[in-house]
């Protein structure tokens, strides 16, 4: 009876942990971005979930965020790159940024983020 031998040479396991390591990479690198994404995104919904009064500003609603993004961490976005358009009562802010990440070398990734919330009840 002829055993036959199963398992990973040296040099495929070699390769398999250089792929898991590059995932990993890849996700230590990603992690921050899409953390900082869903602090703006809450921190748009909370701004229009105070459903602001029609005296308020959107001078007032940037300075609000400012406030709000420097308790969650947010470096990339601030209040002067917020979209606020107010018609009555309600209002709808939008906000466009983007991150790149550098990876390696020159090679990097981008990510681009369009958030919007809206004091109508749509988000």
């Amino acid at each position: 009876m002829t055993k036959h031998q199963t398992g990973l040479s040296l040099i495929s396991m070699l390769l398999v942990a250089a792929l898991l390591g590059f995932v990993l990479v890849l996700g230590m690198r990603t992690i921050p971005v899409y953390s900082e994404y869903f602090s703006v995104k809450k921190v748009l919904n909370l701004i229009v979930d105070s459903k602001p009064g029609v005296d308020v500003t959107p001078a007032d609603i940037r300075r609000d965020f400012d406030k709000r993004a420097r308790a969650d961490y947010i470096d990339t976005v601030g209040g002067k790159d917020l979209t606020v358009i107010k018609q009555g009562n309600n209002f709808d802010l939008s906000v466009q940024y983007e991150r790149v990440v550098p990876i390696a070398g020159n090679v990097s990734l981008l990510f681009e983020f369009d958030i919007r919330a809206s004091s109508k009840g749509g988000i």
